[in-house]
């Protein structure tokens, strides 16, 4: 047996054997290599999308709080002519009154009829 392992038949086996080892051996690293760096481009992508979904709340965040300043600004300017209509009825409403007064005439319509005009 030992003319069969020092022989070239044994010589080359074990060459064969330890070439299949290193080869083996190396496509191992490989492999763990290969996971380790695809974990870090997964995390970096992960932290990218993470980003990008940041920003994108950020952004819609912005254009809801200029849609809410919007729509204050309409609201308050809203409020102001209907305050101004509001002065100029009242205004007519007395000014008619002195004039049904003048000519001794009085007008039947309280508060109430001039609502339910206003409203129909």
């Amino acid at each position: 047996m030992p003319d069969f392992i020092t022989g070239p038949i044994g010589k080359v086996l074990g060459g064969s054997l330890l070439l299949l080892a290193l080869i083996g051996g190396f496509r191992w690293w490989l492999h763990e290599h290969d996971a380790t760096v695809l974990s870090g481009y997964v995390l970096q992508s992960e932290k990218v999308a993470a980003e990008e979904t940041a920003r994108e709340m950020e952004r819609q965040r912005d254009a809801a709080s200029q849609a809410l300043d919007e729509f204050q600004k309409r609201a308050a300017a809203d409020d102001l002519v209907d305050q101004q209509k509001q002065a100029t009825l009242e205004q007519d409403l007395k000014a008619n009154e002195l004039l049904l007064s003048e000519k001794n005439r009085s007008c039947a319509a309280d508060a109430r009829d001039v609502d339910f005009i206003r409203r129909h």
